[in-house]
């Protein structure tokens, strides 16, 4: 995507208007474009609303979890996801102030054995 003001509004417009929640979301900057990755309620309705909108896109999978909130916990997934031989390809979490449970998003190559490895 460009890097420039609106890029990200009008992809959360058309998804709004098509009527997909966004439950996770992480924006960066690769090489001076825009990279953004999206968890959706509604992955078909999300991928029709990007190509009717002629916005470009890819899809992959990925593991949504809910972690305790406390000094430790990821790294303790982090580190059965390894002893597995599985690579954590990227990675992105949040918690709200106060809160006992994290989100965490984590993209692997292969999601079937790392939700038997974590225990999701």
């Amino acid at each position: 995507m460009q890097n420039k003001p609106g890029t990200l509004a009008q992809l959360c417009s058309t998804l709004r208007d098509a009527g997909v929640n966004i439950s996770a979301v992480v924006a960066s900057e690769i090489r001076g474009r825009g990279k953004v990755r999206l968890l959706v309620d509604s992955p078909d309705k999300a991928k029709d609303a990007l190509k009717a909108a002629k916005i470009r896109f890819s899809e992959e999978e990925a593991i949504s979890i809910e972690l305790d909130n406390r000094p430790g916990t990821l790294g303790e997934i982090a580190e059965k996801l390894a002893q597995a031989k599985i690579n954590i390809k990227y990675a992105y979490a949040t918690t709200s102030e106060g809160s006992t449970k994290a989100t965490v998003i984590l993209a692997v190559p292969n999601v079937t054995k790392a939700l038997g490895v974590i225990g999701g």
